[in-house]
């Protein structure tokens, strides 16, 4: 069932349900700054740590999400190089969406550059996984005025980038919705992040495990009491490692006793389309 709009603007959820819950991961693999830099291919283990997401996590994170659907943010490079384990995803009944060819800072092409990477991308998606995605998460969290109406016109219904606000909302000047994610809701920020020394990342995390767990259930309450659309920024290199999927598999225990509504982003952003009236 899908409620109609109301003039407060309050988020109204399918099957009557008080909030929406997307799980959402960011499988990087061993992309990224060290890989455009150069610097990854002379560090094997940074390399291997990069590599556990795709080659020993997912299989992991899909035991333990069972039935649930969740959004798979990939960099094109990794569905290359790992196609049979992005295929599982979708074989699974998860979405695969875009984050980059090589994990890459948007704010540093052009639109013109920013266009060949997503086309780059969508032909790889294509050939491996017989798709193409509608969502987009941008890697760095940056991007270029002009981002936006490019990827509307290149056929995306979503963006998972911004940090700015805790329900899904349309740019004004173009087609496209977004779906913003929290930090508070990234496992870097409690499971990985480390400084002196800061080698190897996540060997000392910032917070324990049930300060970790508190603060997630605390946001997971509050989102569901506002009516809010919680998103996450999980990264299975990460988050799918025996300890973290063990905390995960709490989190996600909670979560259910609130029963939101459990949907990939493409059926969120297809829900806000819905409601708001845009086709």
């Amino acid at each position: 069932m899908i409620s109609p709009p109301t003039g407060d603007n309050t988020p109204r959820w399918p099957d009557d349900r008080a909030s929406a819950v997307a799980l959402a991961f960011d499988l990087d693999g061993p992309t990224g700054d060290a890989m455009l830099g150069g610097s990854l291919w002379s560090r094997p283990s940074y390399f291997s740590q990069g590599a556990y997401g795709p080659w020993r996590a997912v299989d992991r994170l899909l035991r333990l999400l069972d039935t649930l659907p969740a959004t798979f943010f990939v960099p094109a490079w990794v569905v290359e190089n790992w196609p049979r384990q992005c295929r599982r995803l979708i074989d699974a009944g998860h979405e695969v969406a875009h984050h980059g060819y090589r994990h890459e800072r948007f704010a540093d092409y052009d639109l013109a550059g920013q266009r060949a990477l997503i086309e780059r991308s969508q032909r790889i998606f294509a050939a491996e996984l017989g798709t193409v995605a509608t969502g987009f998460r941008t890697p760095s969290g940056d991007w270029t005025p002009g981002t936006p109406a490019l990827l509307a016109e290149l056929g995306f219904s979503y963006s998972s980038s911004m940090r700015d606000d805790d329900r899904p909302y349309r740019y004004p000047d173009a087609d496209l919705i977004e779906i913003p994610a929290r930090s508070e809701l990234d496992d870097y920020t409690s499971l990985a992040y480390t400084r002196d020394p800061d080698w190897p990342s996540g060997g000392a995390r910032i917070a324990s495990y049930p300060a970790t767990l508190d603060a997630w259930r605390r946001e997971a309450d509050g989102y569901h009491a506002a009516g809010g659309c919680l998103v996450t920024i999980f990264h299975p290199k990460f988050i799918g490692r025996p300890g973290p999927a063990a905390l995960l598999a709490q989190w996600i225990a909670h979560l259910r006793g609130n029963r939101p509504w459990f949907a990939t982003l493409a059926d969120i952003a297809g829900h806000t389309r819905a409601i708001q009236g845009v086709q």
